[in-house]
């Protein structure tokens, strides 16, 4: 639905439905958050709606942590090769430049990921939209060094981030 923004009130007057349609995919692959947040409404401005949403995020125990960045894809993966990304992923990674990686580069990234993966259990997690391609691949190389309870911590830190330029995709100001 990019490109189309709602006003606040046309958000908090959406059904469930409608809302679940619109927002169910602020965070990867997790409509459960939007259904929590629909149930919080109405909201006074989109800054309430999205603190509920990150709030929720803050609030999920470890083992949900960990299910949301599961979710996730890699970052200019097996899905994003195959076109099976989903749309806000897709373009998040356009906007980051992975789709003009250099033959070795794009090497270099697959290796990383699935070094992280072995090492964490879930992908690597950056808001493409706020980096480039290089400095993905080294905030990947950086992060491996992290123990799991912080690397997961920064995972959901870069979910949020993601969650909350989604949602301003979405909502006028």
């Amino acid at each position: 639905m990019a490109g189309l923004l709602y006003l606040l009130e046309e958000v908090n007057g959406l059904t469930v439905q409608e809302f679940m349609q619109v927002f169910g995919n602020v965070v990867e692959d997790r409509p459960g958050v939007a259904a929590h947040v629909a149930a919080l409404r109405p909201f006074s401005g989109v800054e309430q709606l999205t603190d509920a949403a990150l709030l929720y995020l803050d609030t999920l125990p470890l083992d949900g942590k960990e299910e949301v960045l599961k979710c996730h894809p890699d970052l200019a993966g097996r899905l994003s090769e195959e076109g099976k990304l989903t749309a806000e992923s897709a373009r998040e990674q356009h906007v980051a430049g992975l789709h003009k990686l250099t033959p070795e580069d794009k090497r270099d990234i697959d290796q990383l990921n699935k070094r992280y993966k072995e090492k964490f259990g879930f992908p690597f997690v950056i808001c493409a939209r706020e980096n480039k391609a290089n400095a993905i691949l080294l905030g990947l190389k950086r992060r491996l060094d992290n123990s799991k309870e912080s690397e997961l911590e920064e995972g959901i830190q870069e979910v949020k981030k993601i969650c909350r330029l989604r949602i301003c995709e979405l909502v006028s100001q």
